[in-house]
């Protein structure tokens, strides 16, 4: 008989299947052209994408594409380098100043071909006029500690960088380009996924600092002449830059939630797709899915028993305490167990599909009716570990972490509660 686990971990795997880039990039290869063929790119699947494209392609190529640490893989013609992610390090910038170099050899005979996914803004880390390194490290710890959505995260790194915000595009035109996109943002956005560095940005850099003054994040003086600065406005829409540029989107989590719930039909559940772009504070957005949850149980709505409710997206943390360990889904997760605790039934597992949770070694984490009952026999006070952000803590004493390592693609959240 499979239990609750194996049913979810099913569904996990089914989901992390249709994200895999490598999948789709053979079907989606543009035409050679005159010249030669540059490879470039950034994300924490762009490795793993260049090396699909790389024995894809027939011709020769060159090129450079950063990864974040431990999600490189072996390409014999590009250059694959790491760098730090989610806070920018030296190496994401010394990589950035040299895709640009390569990109600006490029000419009109040329393809430039780019691999860009979630995480790609940190790994592009190359600092705006009058901005060091160090500016844009404590503003990037600022946001990320801040609650920020990864659409405002986003407009704030791209409009103080010299590379994202469509800049890169700017650098390679006039040569023809074609993005490849693994989307890992609300809505699937290409000016939102790694801050949209070879496509037109419509936001502004007053949108940016409403966005600081919002979340009241001190910034240096130098960050917000640059965010002043017309002349250092992103690339718009308009540009003739972007005249001939081709964009296609490999992965959703769309994608991923639409898989499991085929796997799910196959295992006799009702699957629920709740939405692929949901937002909000994690322990907050665990609470509305455990009203779903209740509701399935208690009245059959909106599908019977057995249902499995799947969701994606990407919720933010707040940081309330320094020394918590564990990202978004792990929180959300530990918000999900206490709300649920013990009662029959219930089972869920959260992961981020990059196989990271935040900055720890697990993907996220899973639990059922035995979670709790762990729990109170250790004598493990769950809501002091959900008031101090220390979800990886809690769950790593009860043993219901999920830890998959490097999955090398990234759509997301991915979610589901499975009600029997």
């Amino acid at each position: 008989m499979t239990t609750s686990r194996e049913k979810l971990l099913a569904l996990m795997d089914a989901a992390l299947k249709a994200a895999d880039p490598g999948v789709q990039i053979p079907l989606n290869m543009p035409s050679p052209p005159k010249g030669k063929t540059i490879v470039i790119g950034a994300g924490k699947a762009s490795a793993n994408m260049a090396r699909a494209f790389e024995q894809a392609w027939k011709g020769d190529l060159e090129g450079l594409v950063v990864t974040r640490y431990g999600h490189a893989v072996p390409c014999e013609k590009i250059e694959i380098v790491e760098a730090s992610h989610p806070v920018p390090d030296a190496a994401g910038e010394e990589a950035a100043k040299r895709i640009l170099e390569i990109v600006k050899s490029a000419g009109p005979d040329d393809l430039v071909v780019c691999m860009i996914s979630g995480g790609g803004s940190a790994l592009l880390a190359l600092p705006g006029p009058g901005l060091t390194l160090d500016d844009k490290q404590s503003i990037n710890k600022a946001l990320l500690r801040s609650g920020a959505t990864i659409s405002e995260m986003n407009c704030v790194r791209k409009h103080l960088s010299a590379i994202k915000g469509g800049r890169l595009a700017k650098v390679a035109a006039p040569a023809r380009m074609v993005t490849y996109l693994v989307s890992d943002v609300p809505g699937d956005d290409p000016a939102i996924i790694a801050s949209g560095p070879t496509v037109a940005d419509p936001t502004t850099g007053q949108d940016a600092l409403d966005i600081i003054r919002h979340y009241q994040i001190d910034i240096p003086e130098a960050a917000e002449a640059l965010l002043r600065s017309a002349a250092d406005e992103t690339v718009k829409p308009d540009d003739r830059c972007f005249d001939g540029h081709e964009t296609i989107m490999l992965s959703r989590p769309q994608d991923s939630l639409e898989a499991a719930a085929t796997v799910a039909r196959d295992m006799g559940l009702n699957p629920v797709i709740l939405g692929d772009a949901i937002e909000g504070e994690s322990r907050e957005v665990a609470i509305m899915h455990a009203g779903i949850a209740h509701q399935v149980s208690n009245h059959g709505q909106p599908a019977a028993k057995p249902c499995v409710l799947l969701s994606g997206g990407e919720t933010t943390v707040t940081v309330r305490s320094k020394g918590g360990r564990g990202g978004r889904n792990s929180e959300f997760l530990l918000s999900l167990l206490i709300q649920l605790r013990d009662q029959p039934g219930f089972s869920a597992i959260a992961i981020d599909t990059d196989g990271i949770d935040g900055s720890e070694d697990n993907a996220g984490a899973i639990m059922d009716g035995t979670s709790w009952k762990k729990a109170q026999e250790l004598g493990i006070d769950l809501r002091e570990y959900l008031a101090n952000n220390d979800a990886y803590s809690a769950f790593a004493r009860i043993d219901d972490l999920i830890i998959t390592g490097p999955t090398l693609t990234n759509v997301n959240d991915f979610r589901a509660i499975l009600i029997e």
